[in-house]
């Protein structure tokens, strides 16, 4: 009932220590937490290329801290999940109304009472409140669901079962996996 990406949020977030995330999807940015050391080493540019964000490169990158990269995204859309963000808010209008109000939710807020942004972008934010119900569900990853201790999913790998799932046309990804392991 989850993605990966919510298994890889909560181990990231149970970990004692240190970790890197290896991916090249943007939504695991918010993962980031420099105090707890979690990074994101980013492949988005090939792995002869990789890139490692953290906090700096987020804030450095699209203008909000990881911790508010999810209403980021909600904010300004993600085609990779379907989202369309509010219409006429891009991603320097986002990063502007997070560095007022902080969070969606005091985004949202300050809408309602007039208290932050301009006209147009509170009534672009009023107008998309059904969006915004729902977006934040779609982008947040889970970082607390009921998985075993990290340690007990360590196990020998069943090459077979592994090759059985080329049948997904999983392709070099899974030609390398296989070599690796």
């Amino acid at each position: 009932d989850h993605e990966a990406d919510d298994v890889i949020g909560t181990l990231a977030t149970r970990a004692d220590v240190p970790v890197d995330i290896v991916t090249g999807d943007r939504d695991l940015f918010q993962l980031v937490d420099d105090d707890r050391g979690i990074r994101v080493v980013y492949t988005a540019r090939g792995m002869s290329n990789l890139e490692i964000v953290d906090d700096t490169a987020v804030v450095s990158k699209h203008g909000v801290h990881a911790a508010q990269y999810a209403d980021f995204a909600a904010l300004r859309g993600d085609p990779s999940d379907g989202l369309p963000g509010v219409a006429g808010i891009g991603e320097k209008s986002a990063a502007s109304l997070l560095a007022a109000c902080a969070t969606l939710d005091g985004i949202r807020a300050a809408a309602a009472d007039g208290s932050a942004g301009t006209p147009a972008q509170r009534a672009k934010i009023l107008a998309a409140s059904d969006y915004l119900d729902v977006a934040p569900t779609v982008v947040r990853v889970a970082r607390d669901l009921d998985l075993a201790p990290f340690d007990d999913r360590l196990r020998p790998v069943d090459h077979d079962a592994a090759v059985a799932l080329d049948t997904w046309n999983l392709g070099s990804s899974m030609t390398r996996v296989l070599a690796a392991l």
